[in-house]
This record gives structure tokens, C-alpha cells and sequence, in this order.
């Protein structure tokens, strides 16, 4: 993990250098330290959080939240909220792309500060993180192929159903025995991409996914035609995780986001990618 810190050398050399490291200020070796994103000489914090810089962890295929645009740069709704935020409480940041299965292991292994993008505020991700305040809704829908005559829950009996591993969306579904356990098959896969690319492909009946990442998908593939079941798998809110400790970066974050309702920076933001402004 890199980082930029103010490196002091020795006072008889009267020399100042910006060095990458999170270790020490003599190495460019990563660690898996938790407080290896913290600098090394608190003097040189701007801000109340201890961070100089915050590493967030992103999936980086998880549009319109985040994901890769044509020049693969990294671009969507929570990259360009989690500038701004940035900006506000004071730090630097850098995205880092993570498989999100191993999302906590990355957060609480030190590997990354935040968990950022799309990440669904649940009682089990409780216990091993600490959440901002909820800032945007968002529900766990179900989305099929116009052609597939599936119209509802009871149409999902003996039909095989995809989602992405170790996310909301999985944990949404097992919840809900009553209709999940009447499928053929839930079928997980590394991504919502993969999700989606392989239900165009026929090869499964339904995918069930968040509704922010749904409409965009059905946006963009106006050639075909999708429905989305009314049934669903629930409400849900974002929010963004940080390590229990980190309570003044979470405080720091929460009065950014509050800051960012208030001068209509956060509406502009929604507004760009969601035609209005949904943020909370």
C-alpha cells in the first residue's frame, strides 16, 4: 500500500523529500499494519482523523456506483461522492480495487481504510466494521429476460437464480427461505457482470442484484428488453465501512456527507447520475 508521507531526514543534511511508505520513513515496504495509513508525524495532519491519506476499497465493476469507464478510468456516483467528501473533511484518498468477497478480511488486514462503494449497511457487517450514517436507499430487486414469462416470486419455482458472492444481495436471498428455497439452483459469481452477461446468455433464469446497479444495466441495453419482478428481496441502505477504531475518520465522514446536503454539492452529484437527487 502506498502512501505519501513527509519523511524528516537529519537536520545537518537540510534536506525535506516526499517518500511512498507505510512502515517507516525509510522503506516502501506495505504492511498489514491497521494504523499503516496514519502518518508517521501527526504534526503534518491537516485534519482530526489521523489519516494523511485513506485507501477505499472499490469493486471496480459495480456501476453506476463505481466501475471503469472507456478509457478505463475509474469513475461513478460513490468515486466522485467520496471526492468531495474528501475534500471537505481534509484527506487524501486512493481507490483500491479489492475482490469484494474479501472485503472485511482487506478492511480489518489493513489493506485498505474504507469500504466505499454501494455497501449495504447490515447487522452481520455490524460486527466487523463501523458504518457512516446511511446515505442513499436502495432496494435488492430481481431482473429477468421479458421473453422468460416470469413475472413474479412464484414464477422463480424450479428456475436458477444468480447473484454476486458474499454480497447483500446473497445474504438477501438465503434470508428469505420461503422463496429461495423453491429455486433449482442459486449461482454465485465473483461479479454482477458476470451475473448479468451470463442471464443475456440464457444459461440462468433471473439475477438478483441492488436496484441502483439494475436501472443503469437496463438503461444502457435499451436494444433489449428486461423486466423488473415488483416482487423483491427487500430495502436497504449505504453506507461506509471503516475499521471499530476509526471513529473520528467515520465522524469526519458523517459531517462531510451532512456539509455535502447542505451546499448542493451532493445533489449535483445525484442529480448526474440519477437524473434526481436520491441522496439521503
Amino acid at each position: 500500500m502506498k502512501k505519501k508521507i513527509l519523511s524528516l531526514m537529519l537536520a545537518t543534511l537540510m534536506v525535506a523529500g516526499v517518500m511512498a511508505g507505510c512502515s517507516s520513513p525509510s522503506t516502501t515496504t506495505a504492511t498489514t499494519d491497521t494504523e499503516e495509513s496514519k502518518t508517521n508525524d501527526t504534526e503534518e495532519i491537516s485534519n482530526e482523523t489521523g489519516y494523511d491519506t485513506v485507501i477505499i476499497g472499490v469493486d471496480d465493476t459495480f456501476a453506476p456506483m463505481g466501475f471503469r469507464d472507456d478509457k478505463n478510468e475509474l469513475t461513478g456516483f460513490d468515486i466522485e461522492l467520496a471526492k468531495a467528501v474528501s475534500e471537505i473533511a481534509g484527506f487524501n484518498i486512493e481507490f483500491q480495487p479489492i475482490d469484494w468477497s474479501m472485503k472485511e478480511a482487506e478492511i480489518n488486514g489493513g489493506n485498505i481504510d474504507l469500504i466505499w462503494n454501494g455497501y449495504t449497511i447490515t447487522d452481520k457487517r455490524k460486527e466487523q466494521v463501523l458504518f457512516s450514517k446511511p446515505y442513499l436507499n436502495n432496494r435488492q430487486v430481481v431482473l429477468v429476460l421479458a421473453e422468460s414469462g416470469i413475472e413474479n416470486f412464484a414464477d422463480l419455482e424450479g428456475k436458477v437464480v444468480t447473484t454476486q458472492a458474499m454480497s447483500s444481495s446473497e445474504e438477501a436471498i438465503l434470508a428469505n427461505t420461503e422463496v429461495s428455497d423453491t429455486f433449482k439452483e442459486l449461482v454465485t459469481f465473483g461479479t454482477y457482470d458476470e451475473c448479468l452477461r451470463d442471464m443475456d446468455a440464457k444459461r440462468t433464469d433471473a439475477v438478483v442484484a441492488d436496484e441502483v446497479l439494475i436501472r443503469y444495466y437496463v438503461a444502457l441495453h435499451a436494444d433489449k428488453e428486461y423486466i423488473v419482478l415488483e416482487d423483491n428481496f427487500g430495502d436497504e441502505e449505504y453506507g461506509i465501512g471503516a475499521r471499530k477504531e476509526d471513529t473520528a475518520l467515520i465522524e469526519a465522514i458523517n459531517a462531510a456527507l451532512d456539509e455535502l446536503k447542505t451546499n448542493g454539492v451532493g445533489a449535483e452529484i445525484s442529480k448526474k447520475w440519477f437524473a434526481e437527487d436520491i441522496l439521503q
